[in-house]
């Protein structure tokens, strides 16, 4: 009985061990950010605009930047790839062409955000025009997350019970009735899961915005989806990689990647508390 036992005991101890080295590392990241951003932060750090070349002053415009272009990307995508996801679960027929299809979703969620960045400075940045904007920049970082969206998506609708789709087409429900009433409400959580990791995503990555909409320096905030923008992942970059005053450059960019951390989470617990309650709604 032991004996038998011993594979299982061993695999618990395993799981132990990972997920204790994952959640010292994600303590280690935290206390390491939290140590040396937290001496920087202050009321003016969180509401005024950098000063004597982003030695002085504060980051209001690239935290205003950062969810300008988070929102954006998200208002963006989301409508999409939910849209795709549907169809490609409830209503596409079985074919080859549509395996073909996901497989291409699949490996686009692999594709380095630099040529997503590259994709974006063709299309939207020249040959639309936009240039150097918000606009361009929220509608790359949309595309980067479009396949994430729509994975996620694809596996909360199939995750949906065939049985409730077939109890609301009994009693005379169309098809798309039960999509809307049955099948996303069920969904939702797991498909609010998606947008919770690709808003993390989409506010921390800096390659396809240093190609379509952030900008080194600007005094005060964007007055139109067509004007360049601060964003604090480039900002952070900026930072570290400019040597004029790299100290005092540094404890800024530690501050504003403690900001950055921060700011995803807030926007992260909001979007949890959302699916929680939605999931007691469905429930009752």
């Amino acid at each position: 009985m032991r004996r038998s036992n011993l594979p299982q005991n061993l695999g618990f101890l395993l799981l132990w061990i990972c997920m204790i080295t994952t959640l010292f590392f994600l303590l280690a990241l935290l206390f390491f950010i939290v140590s040396k951003g937290i001496r920087i932060i202050s009321w003016e750090f969180l509401t005024q605009g950098p000063r004597q070349f982003m030695t002085q002053g504060g980051i209001a415009p690239a935290i205003v930047g950062t969810i300008y272009l988070t929102m954006g990307a998200i208002i963006f995508a989301l409508p999409l790839g939910l849209a795709c996801a549907i169809y490609l679960c409830e209503y596409s027929p079985k074919s080859f062409i549509v395996n073909l299809i996901r497989i291409g979703i699949n490996n686009l969620a692999g594709v380095p955000s630099v040529v997503f960045g590259l994709f974006g400075l063709a299309v939207f940045v020249k040959f639309f025009g936009f240039g150097v904007s918000i606009l361009s920049g929220a509608l790359t970082l949309g595309i980067l997350v479009l396949p994430g969206i729509i994975s996620s998506t694809q596996e909360a609708l199939l995750a949906v019970p065939q049985s409730l789709r077939e109890a609301s087409l009994a009693v005379g429900a169309t098809h798309w009735q039960t999509i809307k009433k049955i099948v996303l409400p069920s969904a939702l959580p797991g498909i609010l899961t998606g947008v919770i990791l690709s808003i993390g995503r989409v506010a921390g990555e800096t390659a396809p915005i240093l190609f379509t909409a952030a900008t080194f320096y600007k005094k005060g905030y964007p007055d139109s989806v067509f004007s360049e923008v601060m964003a604090l992942p480039y900002h952070i970059y900026a930072l570290m990689t400019e040597g004029t005053h790299p100290i005092r450059q540094t404890e800024i960019a530690y501050g504003s990647a403690l900001v950055l951390v921060f700011l995803v989470l807030v926007i992260s617990i909001l979007a949890i508390i959302v699916r929680q309650r939605q999931r007691i709604i469905y429930v009752h």
